[in-house]
């Protein structure tokens, strides 16, 4: 590789986290940061100051040590313990590879990803990141500010695999070794694997946590293109289908939505949060209808 090759990667990578930048910044200041702030509590109250009794204060919040030395009544004032950790555990198997829209689903992550970061920092919340295939690839810890949420940026739309297939059980559980203390945890994947209840089971125990299902229309509705190869993106088997016979696509786009729903059904019976998101479609739309119904829920 020439040198000007070398030089022109790092420049299309910024230029690449650049545009992400502008783009979810937008977002979260039009749309998302106020709902997260609302959605996602700190994790209790801590002491601020002391000032003197008004009518109407909580007598109960009274300092009686200043109240004696001063001679007067004054009272503790609290503010939130606002810092939280968010942890982005994001699947990056060779599945986010595939996309019929503009994007494929991995950029689609990436996307949604920035999103919740840039709204994480902007209230001043730590953010790490966990990438993973049939195996942990990558481990960012958690920390504040822009660079670091830029370097996650990078990370997720530029690291390359070393593995092909999905292991949400692996992931899991190395959050649960790594990250010990309560945070919000975003699992961002096409949820193209089976058995991992469990472990969803013990980190939800813990943890807060937000299930972000990412998948693209052609995997539950297949066009009428005569005779295709469909070759598994993480397997690497290949089958021959004649898309032109209704009968066989009908039978994929049942198989497929039974899928969806026994996902739907299994986040529904262990209480876990989910916002489904479809390659092509607005992002932000579900994401905001999630923090809506969260906050009404919880008032």
């Amino acid at each position: 590789m020439s040198n000007s090759q070398s030089q022109a990667i790092p420049r299309e990578i910024l230029r690449k986290v650049r545009r992400i930048e502008i783009r979810t910044r937008k977002l979260v200041n039009e749309s998302l940061a106020g709902g997260y702030h609302s959605v996602f509590k700190g994790q209790g109250m801590e002491f601020s100051e002391v000032r003197e009794y008004q009518f109407g204060d909580d007598v109960r919040s009274i300092d009686w040590n200043v109240t004696s030395r001063m001679g007067r009544p004054f009272v503790k004032k609290y503010k939130e313990e606002r810092e939280l950790t968010v942890v982005l555990v994001v699947d990056a198997s060779a599945s986010g590879t595939f996309g019929s829209a503009e994007q494929v689903k991995s950029e689609v992550m990436a996307e949604i990803c920035a999103l919740l970061a840039f709204s994480a920092i902007r209230n001043n919340d730590r953010v790490g990141l966990i990438l993973f295939t049939d195996r942990v690839e990558k481990f960012v810890p958690p920390a504040k500010g822009q660079r670091h949420v830029l370097r996650v940026i990078r990370e997720i739309l530029f690291h390359r695999p070393a593995g092909r297939g999905t292991d949400l059980n692996g992931a899991l559980e190395y959050l649960g070794r790594v990250i010990r203390r309560r945070a919000v945890v975003f699992l961002v994947s096409d949820f193209l694997t089976r058995e991992f209840e469990r472990s969803l089971r013990l980190v939800n125990r813990v943890h807060d946590l937000v299930a972000l299902s990412v998948r693209d229309p052609r995997e539950s509705e297949l066009p009428a293109v005569g005779m295709v190869a469909l070759e598994d993106a993480e397997t690497g088997v290949v089958q021959v289908v004649d898309t032109g016979v209704p009968r066989l696509r009908q039978a994929f786009r049942e198989a497929a939505l039974a899928g969806q729903q026994r996902l739907r059904d299994l986040f529904r019976r262990l209480g876990i949060d989910t916002v489904e998101l479809v390659n092509g479609e607005p992002y932000d739309v579900p994401l905001v209808r999630f923090f809506q119904e969260r906050a009404r829920r919880a008032r």
